[in-house]
């Protein structure tokens, strides 16, 4: 059931004031009197077009406000009240979407300017950074070019984003909720069959009840071998008639600036391409429930990765696709020409969230965008795959030894149907995990209808 507004709202109340307590305690610790969080302005969709993007406020200043409208400047001077300046303009070509909520307007004093110089009385005095997607806006709005970004604070403010509040959690549990709708219509429709990508998107946005352009990231809806492409976005518009076919849908919706980020894969048809494809997708389902219970409090995400080597390992064994032991499979490298990607990242703001990458991966998992030590309050996404890509398999074909691992008929004839990927949202508590997809939708993939 979704939270009611009014209870999102006390949560809300909650996580403002005490990040205003962490941001107070990061900018003494690093010599700043305030912090400027500029929402970011409108940017043209290229130098020779007169039309601009939507805007995707800055997370440093979504952290603080459910707020996607342009020249916005959010002053945390403490110990006084921040201050939300709103730009008024007279554009009417456009306006900002309105926020989900209003609760923000009780816990900032909000003041309405004209333009940047109107900032200077609120920025002005002592020693105040400004945070911003351009840094050169700085002295547009009254702050020093050398004040712009500085590197140590922007790193503070990430970090503050790793563990979530009850209201941040509200929101991605609320987010996922939303996206169930999605994932369920597109399900119902492939297993009936006559739908292209293009349509199975447009359905994706319909019951999800938002623009593309409010989507946490493009959808990603992938028919048969356009799943072997890992974020395939270019539409087909034909619908496929094939007697075995796989739908990999990675997609997700939002709750005020925070995103869900889903993947189910489904096949369809009843002969043995799609019974051997469907066992491949059941064996990653379970495979990513284990990976999902194997999150615990210290635990090195690097190291979970590489559990997740040796689960696609066992996938694939089972499957009959590679008739090496699980040790050799993963040691002579077979696994990743199927798995090239890390096993998942922080979430939150950003699809991609900060502040879990801190030091480089090893050179095997150069992918591998989350290298934390899992700390309670994370809210990461497990995404183990299983993929036939031309590219990754043809230094595999050439390679006598490695070869003879893998059955490369049966590889042939699971290759039109692209891969899997199975892809949950998990809070890390400090005694087990709180799955916010499995919550909403318990099934990972497999047969369609």
């Amino acid at each position: 059931m979704p939270l009611p507004s009014r209870e999102l709202d006390h949560l809300y109340g909650d996580h403002v004031t005490g990040l205003a307590g962490r941001v107070a305690a990061c900018m003494a610790d690093l010599g700043w009197d305030g912090v400027a969080i500029h929402s970011g302005s409108l940017a043209k969709r290229s130098r020779f077009d007169d039309q601009f993007w939507p805007l995707r406020a800055s997370p440093p200043f979504l952290h603080w406000l459910p707020l996607a409208e342009p020249e916005a400047l959010l002053v945390v001077r403490p110990p006084h009240k921040p201050v939300l300046l709103r730009t008024v303009t007279d554009n009417f070509w456009e306006r900002a979407a309105p926020p989900e909520s209003r609760a923000f307007e009780e816990m900032f004093d909000v003041v309405p300017i004209r333009g940047p110089a109107d900032a200077r009385p609120y920025v002005s005095g002592g020693r105040v950074a400004f945070v911003g997607e351009d840094p050169l806006r700085a002295e547009a709005w009254g702050i020093s070019a050398d004040a712009a970004c500085p590197p140590a604070l922007l790193l503070s403010l990430e970090a503050l984003r790793v563990t979530k509040s009850d209201y941040e959690i509200a929101c991605l549990a609320e987010a996922n909720r939303r996206a169930r709708a999605g994932h369920e219509a597109l399900r119902t429709a492939f297993a009936a069959g006559e739908a292209s990508e293009l349509d199975l998107h447009l359905l994706f946005l319909r019951a999800t009840a938002q623009d593309d352009a409010e989507t946490p990231y493009k959808n990603i809806v992938a028919l048969g071998e356009h799943a072997a492409t890992l974020h395939h976005v270019a539409y087909g518009r034909d619908a496929p008639r094939r007697a075995a076919e796989s739908l990999l849908v990675d997609a997700g919706a939002g709750c005020r600036g925070y995103g869900s980020d889903v993947t189910r894969t489904w096949v369809r048809g009843d002969g043995a391409t799609a019974s051997a494809f469907a066992e491949v997708v059941a064996g990653l389902d379970a495979a990513q429930r284990r990976l999902a219970g194997g999150l615990r409090v210290g635990r090195s995400y690097e190291a979970l990765h590489d559990e997740s080597h040796r689960e696609v390992a066992a996938v694939l064994r089972s499957a009959g696709v590679v008739v090496a032991s699980e040790e050799e499979a993963v040691a002579s490298g077979v696994t990743r020409a199927f798995y090239p990607h890390g096993l998942g990242h922080s979430l939150g703001l950003q699809t991609h969230d900060v502040g879990c990458g801190l030091r480089p991966p090893r050179g095997e998992n150069a992918f591998l965008r989350n290298t934390s030590d899992v700390t309670a309050g994370q809210t990461v996404t497990i995404e183990p795959g299983i993929y036939f890509i031309d590219a990754l398999l043809a230094p595999l074909r050439a390679d006598p030894r490695a070869a003879a691992f893998v059955d490369w008929r049966l590889v042939d004839a699971l290759a039109p149907l692209g891969g899997v990927r199975i892809e949950d949202d998990v809070l890390v508590l400090a005694s087990g995990i709180r799955n916010f997809t499995r919550d909403e939708l318990p099934d990972g993939g497999g047969r369609a209808g």
